[in-house]
């Protein structure tokens, strides 16, 4: 049966479930767009920038688990996308991206809207694929959607000249195999080395799981409650580890880090065992490699083996899926209890607890999180930017089911929170909030257009202190209050989401906040809060760059 190659691209997309795609059109994907109407099957959302497709792609990914999808035209369209695909690669989101190119016999000659769209992703996707025949697309899709759905997740990118939309191949159908000679990634792991992972923890008796986001890729929740609770381990979190260990149990203790909590960096530093279940073991989590707690033996468990090793010396690598690898573990592992070092973590907590919120009438970010989550009973979808307003919606809400917190970890990515919300809100049915910074506001807004013409009940909460609050705190703490080009001039943001068709309020103070969440949560539609709050506040405790987790300080003053 021919076919041409925008119809192709159509039919692979249906038969692999693909039916939500995040776009913005251009000259050289018109005939891609000229074929969806044959398709109804597959919802296209039209984005107000190309860089809003792909944060919105990754946040549905995030939130449903499933790969997202996104789709630009040829040149600044395509480059557009780069943020967002270098956003997904640093935090192994599953992605395929679909770019126009220009005709073939244009590229290499500078044609109009000419970028080499496959050389400049190289570093930031998983594979990528220039698709010079029509009768390559149905092929190439699917073993994009492969690609970045198995093993380490990661984006994928599909780029499609203009003619080959154009031309005609034979097709008969979307294959139902991939055949992918090199790439074959280990999901069972070796026998050998979970007995040898097993032989050391079960000899443990200070230890700890460093709970990463490779707990939530894998699924495996489940597994990992099931092993700490069987031998009383303590569990904490990366940044982007967040929900995958419900926070409500009694072994959490919430998250480490360059902000995490204090007892837990301290409980990092002193255990006689660490067991990372995907993470990376990177800066911002581990501080100074060469002083993080020399006494540990490290038992990595990671389906990627260029991250075991990378940073630290690892005494028991078990390489696998998360999932199966827990698994394969429990088994081994011996039922005990830990009272000790359990009351030792729970007196450093208590002599050091995460509360840094001062009582008057001012919003302060700990109370407005704190404020967010009492409204929510802590059963939203939070949707995060970058900077203070992220660390304390990690600190302060109680995070209890997988894949609640969604947040920008890797490539620490401004603007994130506008459209990545719009995505998890296309993943579900429960109102998504967003937790919003104003400076990461203002890249994105343009998406309130989107959120508007579908009508979706996203509550954008901007914690609005007029400053780039996190690059003022390094100022103020490590250069000299020298406050250089972080006070922001803003628009009026209600008249701004009003000039979109969207429902705004305006708080100046706790009660007024309050009240306006309340009103936000009744709400049917979307609508944003421009939440005035304290114009020069800190984020603690922290670990300044360059420090180990044992130089963690909870103030100015102990720098």
């Amino acid at each position: 049966m021919k076919r041409n190659g925008a119809q192709i691209l159509l039919e692979s997309l249906a038969a692999e479930g693909a039916n939500l795609i995040f776009g913005y059109p251009g000259g050289v994907v018109l005939p891609l767009y000229h074929r969806f109407r044959e398709y109804p099957q597959i919802k296209h959302v039209l984005v107000r920038h190309e860089q809003g497709a792909a944060h919105a792609a990754d946040g549905y990914a995030r939130a449903s688990g499933r790969t997202g999808v996104c789709l630009a035209t040829s040149g600044p369209g395509a480059t557009n996308l780069v943020t967002g695909i270098c956003t997904a690669y640093m935090d192994s989101i599953p992605m395929v991206i679909i770019t126009g190119n220009v005709a073939r016999d244009l590229i290499g000659r500078d044609g109009f809207q000419e970028a080499d769209i496959t050389g400049i992703t190289l570093p930031i996707t998983k594979h990528n694929y220039l698709v010079m025949r029509a009768s390559e697309i149905a092929p190439a899709v699917k073993e994009a959607f492969h690609i970045a759905s198995t093993g380490r997740k990661g984006p994928v990118l599909v780029d499609i000249p203009k003619d080959v939309f154009i031309e005609e191949a034979d097709f008969e159908g979307y294959p139902d195999q991939v055949h992918l000679r090199g790439y074959d990634p280990v999901t069972i792991p070796s026998d050998l080395e979970v007995e040898r992972a097993a032989a050391i923890l079960n000899e443990a008796q200070r230890p700890i799981i460093l709970s990463g986001h490779g707990t939530l890729q894998s699924g495996a929740t489940d597994e990992l409650v099931a092993l700490a609770e069987r031998a009383q381990i303590p569990v904490i979190t990366t940044l982007l580890g967040i929900s995958g260990f419900p926070e409500d149990h009694a072994l959490s203790y919430g998250f480490m880090g360059m902000h995490g909590h204090y007892f837990c960096n301290m409980a990092a530093d002193h255990a006689d065992v660490v067991v990372g279940v995907g993470m990376r073991f990177d800066d911002r989590a581990m501080g100074r490699f060469k002083d993080f707690n020399p006494q540990a033996q490290i038992i990595h468990l990671d389906i990627d083996p260029a991250e075991i090793g990378k940073n630290f010396h690892t005494h028991a690598p078990v390489l696998g899926d998360v999932r199966q690898s827990l698994r394969a573990l429990l088994p081994h592992i011996a039922s005990t209890t830990r009272p000790d070092w359990i009351r030792w973590i729970d007196d450093v907590k208590a002599q050091h607890p995460t509360d840094y919120d001062a009582e008057g009438a001012e919003v302060t970010g700990p109370w407005l999180c704190r404020a967010i989550a009492q409204q929510t009973q802590r059963k939203a979808t939070i949707v995060t930017g970058v900077g203070q307003h992220q660390m304390w919606a990690a600190q302060y809400y109680n995070y209890t089911r997988p894949r609640q917190y969604i947040s920008s970890g890797g490539l620490g990515t401004m603007g994130f929170e506008v459209p990545a919300a719009l995505g998890a809100q296309f993943a579900q049915d429960e109102p998504v909030w967003s937790i919003c910074g104003d400076g990461g506001f203002q890249m994105t807004c343009q998406e309130l257009q989107t959120v508007a013409e579908h009508k979706l009940p996203i509550r954008y909460v901007i914690f609005n202190n007029g400053y780039l609050g996190m690059v003022r705190q390094w100022q103020e703490l490590f250069y000299e209050d020298n406050y250089h080009s972080v006070a922001l001039g803003q628009p009026d943001f209600v008249k701004l989401a009003e000039a979109y068709g969207v429902t705004a309020l305006r708080a100046t103070t706790r009660t007024e906040a309050a009240a306006a969440l309340r009103e936000a949560d009744a709400h049917d539609g979307p609508i944003v809060l421009d939440i005035r709050c304290v114009e020069q506040e800190n984020v603690w405790p922290m670990v300044p760059a360059g420090a180990a987790l044992s130089e963690t300080v909870e103030s100015a003053e102990a720098l």
